[in-house]
């Protein structure tokens, strides 16, 4: 019997990043006999394979990050500029990593000038109107695409630890609605992003203007009401706020599209494990069994 349809957008170099520090481990880098570094593949695969597993989806598609410059770089030049080169192990795994995904079968889809947060975000609203839209990061960014029908299931440490949220969780986690979120990073910026919202407010702060006052316009329109300390910074950083709560917003109306039967979740397990005798991930051979369409 058909499953209820379900699709897994992946946020790529999440996985990435994630599997190249969780297998470099005491400065060991996987590499295949011929040196070519797998190490970051290696684990994208195994966190790949896990959600799949997991939630069981019936499509899947994985969004890329093109680079440094999007249309956030041309409203704020700082943004993300504090973000480290990529280790060297890293780079060629960039390529591989897409090779391998279009051997799982599944669409990678990226455009320039706009994040992978930005394809997943318009592809979760294209796609919703079709199926439930499961959003897989580590990137709590992506709480603000919450819906009735998209959740963001949040890696957390450790295999197979997720936490998922839907718009009730987000609420009793957080006390914000996915909407909220937004504004929430206007208020407090995001240092991994290189934004820096409103100067000496902090998230419990911002928390509690935004459940008393529902929005940064609420806010603003009861700035006489507020302590005089946080009146003045807000006032002082008015332009900062309004730039910043933008930067935070994921765009849902990229230049991307992905049709339902484009992104079937229909892997050849055969051709997989060939895949994977070639990259030598003999561990992870035995693991392709699972992979049979329901």
């Amino acid at each position: 019997m058909m499953n209820e349809q379900k699709v897994l957008l992946v946020d790529g170099m999440a996985l990435l990043f994630r599997g190249f520090y969780a297998n470099s481990y005491g400065g060991f880098i996987r590499k295949t006999k011929a040196g070519l570094p797998t190490n970051a593949v290696y684990g994208f695969v195994k966190y790949l394979m896990d959600a799949c597993k997991t939630f069981n989806p019936t499509h899947v598609i994985c969004c890329w990050d093109l680079g440094s410059k999007t249309f956030r770089t041309d409203k704020f030049a700082d943004y993300k500029a504090n973000r480290p080169e990529a280790p060297l192990e890293m780079i060629p795994q960039f390529d591989l990593v897409k090779e391998v995904v279009s051997g799982f079968n599944i669409p990678n889809i990226s455009f320039p000038g706009y994040e992978a947060d930005d394809c997943i975000g318009t592809l979760s609203r294209q796609l919703s109107e079709h199926m439930e839209v499961l959003v897989l990061t580590g990137d709590h960014d992506m709480l603000q695409l919450v819906d009735e029908r998209v959740k963001v299931v949040i890696m957390k440490k450790g295999a197979s630890n997720y936490a998922v949220y839907d718009c009730d969780k987000l609420l009793e986690e957080k006390q914000l609605t996915a909407k909220q979120f937004i504004d929430l990073k206007g208020l407090i910026g995001d240092t991994s992003d290189n934004y820096p919202g409103v100067r000496g407010i902090g998230e419990k702060t911002a928390t509690k203007l935004l459940v008393e006052y529902l929005s940064i316009e609420g806010i603003l329109e009861n700035l006489a009401l507020l302590p005089k300390s946080v009146k003045a910074k807000i006032e002082a950083e008015l332009e900062m706020l309004h730039l910043c709560r933008e930067l935070a917003t994921i765009s849902c109306d990229a230049p991307v599209t992905c049709l339902p039967d484009e992104c079937l979740w229909r892997p050849d397990s055969a051709k997989i494990a060939k895949m994977f005798a070639e990259l030598e991930f003999n561990s992870l051979v035995k693991d392709v069994s699972f992979i049979a369409v329901s």
